[in-house]
């Protein structure tokens, strides 16, 4: 059974029907106290990170998640749900982040790109993969579909399992022993966004 955290920060359903596809079991869960009963948690996102740690924090969820990361049990984070697993981000100011990947999250440098290109990034963009199980059965190379405005940067360059490039190469997966991010919307990517979830269902 997969446990999707519901912190009011995501759209859980189109998350939940991915799965579903895939014919997995999950949970959309609210209660802290519940993740250690999952063999996997998908931590989702949408908005902003200050305003997600504080959803976190009111529903006393941040010690409950870094307890599940240090079980060794498969963590998950998509889109917001990845930059959260940082240390910090300068979204809106400084704000502490999990912790459970050495970095942080920074805006675009509108400085090394071409005028042409517009923050937020959106749209379909190709994601460039190491070796990893949850790229298996992927090319290299593939397409994934992101909206964002700001990226992770990793202390370790070790924990980079993918990068993309929007004007410059950006971290757009990472993977620290069990907790791994990807910085695209799976949900939302087709069937190579469909394939990680099948990857990760299998970890």
């Amino acid at each position: 059974m997969i446990g999707i955290v519901d912190y009011n920060m995501g759209n859980l359903a189109s998350v939940q029907n991915a799965f579903a596809k895939l014919g997995a079991q999950t949970a959309i869960e609210s209660d802290p106290q519940k993740f250690g009963m999952y063999e996997k948690l998908l931590l989702p996102g949408v908005g902003a990170f200050g305003d997600a740690m504080e959803h976190l924090k009111a529903r006393n969820m941040v010690e409950p998640l870094r307890a599940y990361a240090a079980s060794g049990k498969p963590m998950l984070g998509i889109c917001l749900g990845m930059q959260l697993l940082f240390e910090s981000s300068e979204e809106f100011g400084s704000n502490e982040g999990l912790g459970l990947i050495k970095g942080k999250v920074i805006a675009f440098d509108t400085t090394r790109m071409s005028s042409e290109l517009k923050v937020p990034h959106m749209g379909w963009n190709r994601m460039f993969t190491k070796n990893h199980p949850l790229f298996e059965g992927l090319d290299e190379e593939h397409y994934l579909y992101f909206v964002h405005s700001f990226h992770a940067v990793c202390e370790d360059e070790a924990d980079v399992i993918g990068t993309s490039v929007y004007g410059y190469e950006f971290a757009s997966a990472v993977a620290h022993a069990n907790v791994m991010g990807i910085q695209p919307h799976p949900e939302k990517s087709h069937k190579n966004g469909l394939k990680i979830l099948e990857n990760f269902i299998k970890l």
